[in-house]
């Protein structure tokens, strides 16, 4: 129940803050049973690991003394004020270069970063142990505004092995009434002896329905198909929205590959290319195996495949894709994968012909 005095109407006020409305129960059970200096939430990637991490510190750093901890943040005082503003002066936010401004938390040279170089390379992917230094001694100077200090690291498995090593000194000796949060999608990525001295925290992808219904009022028709599409990761189905990719041309990829068709995936970059070629071809290998699809609506899966050319086909994908932040001929590197594809989604009975009820031309 709300604090006396308090308005019920602002109960998981963060979590819709965020847009994100099953961040509100972790995050109340996180602010009532977790007190450890170091948190780790993770979980599938897509899910809102970020938010609910900045929730937490929210919550903490909030200055609503007339409601307990459970039913924070508020909100409206002066630290959660400062939080949305991005400059409270006892929460840093530790994010790759690369992604600031993706996140909206790109405030320049706060992390530690040489200055000067950020115009003359391009933004690094890693956390580097220099903007770890700097986190370490942000987080043993004197509170601000007298509720702790708050360092969030997102996504904690960026961090290079220098970096780690560093963070791991201070995770074991922690300065003061600092208190870390590391989000990752990619836990077993980490120092196993990082994960040791975290708290856990586990954010799972949400129940389909409600994430369908939190996709629908971000505007995206046919929730459902682009919610499948992201193996049932809310964030990162709005994501493929964002980028233009709605459900009629998710429904029609399957065929347009089988077809030959790289045009299907021009202007997506070589990861998000992979990564659809990938479910492609485990849809079509479920099925061929007498599976389940995933991805894909099972009429929509080209079935009786060549499981051998699937598998070969599944190899050099995953090659590529260990492979797709190092310089590629984009669109040369599709038109081979796509041309692999059709040849594998072949089937052995009618080679080189659809399976009856495909059309490779269909964009329905």
């Amino acid at each position: 129940m709300s604090a006396a005095g308090s308005d019920p109407s602002d109960r998981g006020s963060a979590s819709d803050e965020l847009g994100l409305p099953w961040v509100a129960t972790p995050l109340r059970r996180t602010l009532a049973t977790q007190h450890a200096h170091a948190l780790l939430v993770h979980g599938p990637g897509g899910v809102g690991q970020f938010e609910l991490a900045l929730a937490l510190a929210k919550g903490w750093l909030c200055e609503a003394d007339d409601r307990p901890l459970v039913d924070r943040p508020c909100g409206r005082c002066a630290s959660c004020k400062l939080h949305v503003a991005h400059s409270h002066p006892d929460l840093l936010v530790l994010v790759p270069e690369a992604l600031r401004e993706s996140l909206g938390w790109d405030l320049g040279g706060g992390e530690g970063e040489e200055a000067g170089e950020g115009g003359k390379r391009k933004p690094s992917k890693e956390i580097r142990v220099e903007a770890v230094r700097a986190a370490i001694a942000f987080a043993t100077t004197t509170s601000a505004r007298g509720r702790g200090k708050v360092v969030v690291v997102h996504p904690a498995e960026r961090m290079n092995d220098v970096a780690a090593s560093a963070f791991l000194k201070t995770l074991e000796e922690p300065a003061g009434d600092a208190r870390f949060l590391l989000c990752s999608a990619a836990p077993d990525s980490l120092l196993p002896t990082i994960r040791s001295r975290c708290q856990q925290i586990v954010l799972p992808v949400p129940a389909a329905a409600d994430a369908e219904a939190w996709l629908a009022r971000q505007g995206i028709a046919q929730p459902g198909v682009l919610l499948a599409a992201s193996g049932g990761q809310p964030q990162q189905a709005l994501d493929f929205a964002e980028r233009g990719i709605d459900a009629a041309a998710w429904l029609a990829l399957p065929g347009r590959v089988a077809a030959g068709d790289a045009g299907a995936l021009q202007g997506w970059g070589l990861a998000a290319a992979v990564d659809a070629l990938q479910k492609i071809c485990h849809d079509a290998a479920a099925l061929a195996c007498g599976g389940a699809p995933r991805y894909f609506p099972k009429e929509r899966v080209v079935g009786a495949a060549n499981l051998d050319a699937l598998l070969r086909w599944s190899r050099e994908l995953a090659r590529v894709a260990a492979e797709a932040e190092h310089p590629w001929s984009v669109d040369l590197a599709i038109e081979s994968l796509v041309g692999q594809g059709r040849e594998a989604l072949k089937t052995p009975r009618s080679w080189g012909r659809p399976r009856e009820g495909l059309s490779l031309n269909s964009t329905e």
